[in-house]
This record gives C-alpha cells, structure tokens and sequence, in this order.
C-alpha cells in the first residue's frame, strides 16, 4: 500500500515538473540580440487598455517593453494618433497589436517603419478606402451583440446582453466589470474610411476566437485571409487577450521572433 501510494506521489511529481518545464519553455525569455522588442498593444470599441494586463505580463516577463494605446473613442482620427503617439516613443522597432475595432486603428496607423508586424485579436482589417462598418455587410455581427446609441451619437453595448455577446466565457462577475466599465464609442467611427492598409505591406498574424459573439468567425477569418494573415484558432469569446491571455502572448512572441529571424537573415 506504502509503494503504492510512493508510486502514484513521484507520477504525481513527475508530470507536475513536466508542466513546470513545458511552461517554462514556452515562457522563455527572447535572446539579448534579439531585433524585435517591443509590443504595443490596442484596444477596441467599449472597453479600455487595462484588459490586455495578463498579456502586458506574459510578455514583460518574456523580456518584451510593452506598452498600451489608451483610445479615446472619440474619431477614428483621435485613435489612430493616440497609436502613432504611442509607438513615436518606442526605441526601435514594434509589433502593432490590435483587438477588434482596434485593428481597424492598427491597419491605418501600422505603415510607419518602426512597425515590424501586426497582430490581429479577434479584429477586423479594413482595405484601404473602407470603413469598419463596410466589413458587416455580407457577415453581420451575431444577435446577442447589440449596440444601444445614445442621442448623442455614442454607442454602448446592450447591458442584458452584454455577458453573452461580448465577453462569453469570462465568469459572471467579470462579465459585469466590463459591462459596467463601458466606454462609449462615437458611431460616426464606424462610418469612416481608412487610408491606407498596413497589412498590405506588413506581415501579419491573426487570432480567430471560434466562440466569438461580437464577430462572426467567418468573418474574422475572412479578414485574416485577404490580409494574408498566419491564423491561429482560439476558443475564446471576443476577449480572448483576458480569458485566455497565455495563447494571445505566445502568437505575439511568435510574430515579434520570425519578424526578427527575417531581419537578422536579410
């Protein structure tokens, strides 16, 4: 019975220190001469930077300077520099990351050359010439997401729907902070058209959450292909930077250590 229960304690350890050193592994800090080391990271409509702190520490502990894109939601144009201002401080070249609305923001303001690459989350990527409410006419967002505008002009997402359209698979009382943290969004930004389209000329890398409510998957991989994205599949609702901050952080990893490969090899 003693070896026995000896046994089943060192499978026990075994496995445990197995875990530690998978985890270890995939957390591993990137090399000194790396050439990428810098992320900046983008939120979307009715929401603000301070979801995206499991990733910002995910990544801090892997060696990289994060910093976080504080939108005002005010213009499309207001967002787009309070990008540029953000990665204007950056000391060498960044990977642009952006969720949701927030890949609209990064495709417009990802073209400069400090930008090495750009990350989608669960994010659109409008063309050149269009607006982010054009990508929703052939894939309209699903019924539980449902946006309540305001007489003036700003937008909130329905507070009875808002766990299940928005953020699925977080636990109710997280669900409820988002709810309840909101930050309207001026509609007029959904009307406005991009410029330019970074992902045109920059590599990109995207992450399709498969239970998103917000974004219709299909959509979300449709845009991830006409930019010519690596795709990754998460099962995640439309936050997945909070509910499953790990695997957004390794596909951050991953685009910041090919986008450097690339350059040590040129």
């Amino acid at each position: 019975m003693i070896s026995g229960i000896r046994n089943t304690a060192m499978a026990a350890a075994t496995i445990a220190a197995i875990s530690v050193a998978a985890d270890a592994e995939t957390n591993a800090r990137i090399p000194e001469d790396q050439s990428v080391r810098n992320v900046v990271l983008v939120h979307g409509a009715f929401a603000d930077g301070s979801g995206w702190r499991g990733v910002y520490d995910d990544l801090v502990a892997r060696g990289y300077r994060v910093t976080i894109v504080q939108n005002p939601l005010t213009s499309f144009g207001d967002d787009v520099q309070a990008t540029r201002r953000i990665l204007a401080r950056q000391d060498g070249p960044s990977i642009l990351v952006g969720h949701s609305y927030g890949g609209s923001v990064i495709t417009e303001a990802g073209t400069g050359e400090n930008v090495a690459g750009l990350v989608y989350v669960s994010a659109l990527a409008p063309d050149a010439g269009e607006s982010t409410g054009d990508q929703f006419a052939e894939i309209p967002a699903p019924p539980e997401f449902v946006i309540e505008t305001g007489p003036d002009g700003f937008g909130f997402v329905n507070l009875e729907l808002f766990k299940a359209g928005f953020a699925g698979d977080t636990t109710d009382a997280d669900a409820a902070f988002l709810r309840d943290a909101q930050v309207p969004i001026n509609m007029e930004i959904f009307g406005e058209r991009l410029t330019q389209a970074a992902w045109r000329h920059k590599p990109s890398w995207a992450i399709v959450a498969t239970e998103d409510h917000a974004i219709d998957p299909r959509l979300l991989r449709q845009q991830a292909e006409r930019a010519g994205a690596e795709i990754t599949e998460v099962e995640a609702s439309h936050v997945p930077f909070i509910t499953q901050p790990h695997a957004v952080a390794e596909v951050i990893d991953q685009a910041a250590r090919q986008v450097s490969t690339v350059a040590v090899n040129e």
